[in-house]
């Protein structure tokens, strides 16, 4: 039963994931921004540790491509033409490190060891 529900409900989800998948790269890029810039490190530890051990272009390339997302929000603008045919939403800057980050996470919670990084929020 179980192998038979697979087989009917994952191409329905591949195909309806593929979908939405292009439908949000296609709003990201009229914005230009990518499906990494959507990740908060304030609400995630792992972000924010990833982020640090970015280098600094790709850091600052970040922080252009949210700066000009919000200003072209605010004015209720998109992109122009010729820019929005060179944006590269579907293109990961950050996975590979958040991966790597998750995967040290993993590894000290099962031998026992405090994370290395915590941050600590005042009010």
């Amino acid at each position: 039963m179980t192998s038979l529900l697979k087989q009917v409900a994952l191409p329905v989800f591949n195909s309806l994931a593929t979908t939405y998948r292009s439908v949000v790269g296609a709003k990201l890029a009229k914005y230009g921004l990518r499906f990494d810039d959507l990740q908060d490190p304030l609400k995630d530890d792992d972000v924010a540790e990833a982020l640090r051990r970015l280098p600094p272009d790709v850091i600052v390339a970040r922080n252009c491509r949210l700066r000009r997302a919000l200003d072209l929000s605010c004015k209720h603008e998109a992109l122009p033409k010729d820019l929005l045919e060179k944006q590269t939403p579907e293109l990961s800057y950050l996975q590979e490190v958040l991966e790597e980050v998750r995967a040290e996470r993993r590894e000290r919670a099962q031998l026992g060891a405090p994370a290395p990084y915590t941050r600590i929020y005042y009010d």
